[in-house]
């Protein structure tokens, strides 16, 4: 997919989400003021986070499309998975300030009877934020934007938050305001684990990890199916921030001459980038291989 198109993709979805965020934190907050609901007001300002981490999408999308130039010959995609780190931050730190309230509630005992609205709040929250997650994630694995999944992890942690969220205010409507902040603890743990998992993935992708096993395998099969390579003397594979660069060493036949080899390894270097779309580049240096 080319980088216009994906950005394009990443800045529609994070427009909408945007401003769906923008309203929703509104009625949140809203509703937790008149209903007099603390754990309804802090969901909302949780989901007010969510409009700076998609923010934080845009601005790291469109960065990461800016095309080659002098200083930084490899691109600009790894400030995506800079982007992700941050937002992976977020998401903890999020987490951690939803379990840090719970536990105070529960030792202090500040345990108060919510209004309805803030239960109805809670509903409406679930249900936009659930959709926001799929309707997110579905086009960041389109484009494979780790930023842009862990945009999508951030929506529905919202919704993980307003549901524990909803257990506690019908709980504390109903004589049991301990259900509150237990939730709260449940909710911070589930986020901490998926903060985690997306900061790995995009330090992975920072650090040049190889690509997935499958995915060199079947780069390996390719390049011994072009016509002239005897064998592959080295492979290696980086993760660069949503692309891959490939750097192969084949051994053809020692006995032909330089332009043969060099239209072998030109074929090569073809068929890598047309068969795999995830291929920003593909670097091939022929040895001379010789029959034993």
């Amino acid at each position: 997919m080319e980088e216009t198109e994906r950005y394009q993709t990443a800045n529609k979805v994070s427009k909408l989400t945007l401003t769906a965020n923008i309203l929703l934190s509104i009625i949140k907050i809203s509703a937790g003021i008149f209903a007099r609901s603390s754990a309804m007001t802090a969901d909302g300002i949780h989901t007010l986070s969510d409009v700076l981490t998609t923010f934080a999408v845009i601005i790291g999308m469109k960065f990461s499309t800016k095309p080659d130039d002098a200083d930084h010959p490899y691109g600009h995609e790894k400030i995506e998975s800079g982007v992700s780190v941050i937002l992976a931050f977020f998401l903890i730190l999020t987490a951690l300030g939803i379990g840090i309230s719970g536990v105070k509630t529960i030792y202090h005992g500040t345990y108060v009877k919510p209004g309805i609205l803030a239960a109805a709040a809670a509903v409406l929250s679930i249900v936009t934020k659930e959709w926001m997650y799929r309707y997110t994630v579905k086009a960041a694995d389109k484009i494979k934007s780790n930023a842009l999944k862990a945009d999508a992890w951030h929506h529905r942690s919202d919704a993980f938050s307003s549901i524990g969220t909803l257990v506690g205010i019908v709980g504390a409507i109903i004589g049991f305001g301990i259900l509150d902040p237990l939730a709260s603890i449940v909710v911070c743990v589930m986020i901490v684990k998926v903060g985690i998992d997306i900061y790995k993935s995009a330090c992975n992708q920072l650090f040049d990890k190889a690509a997935d096993n499958i995915t060199v395998d079947n780069i390996t099969k390719t390049i011994l199916s072009v016509d002239g390579v005897k064998t592959i003397d080295d492979l290696k594979t980086r993760i660069h921030g949503s692309r891959i660069f490939v750097d192969v060493e084949i051994a053809v036949d020692a006995g032909i001459d330089v332009y043969h080899g060099d239209l072998i390894a030109e074929n090569v270097h073809h068929e890598i980038e047309q068969k795999f779309s995830d291929v920003k580049h593909c670097m091939v240096h022929v040895n001379p291989y010789f029959e034993e």
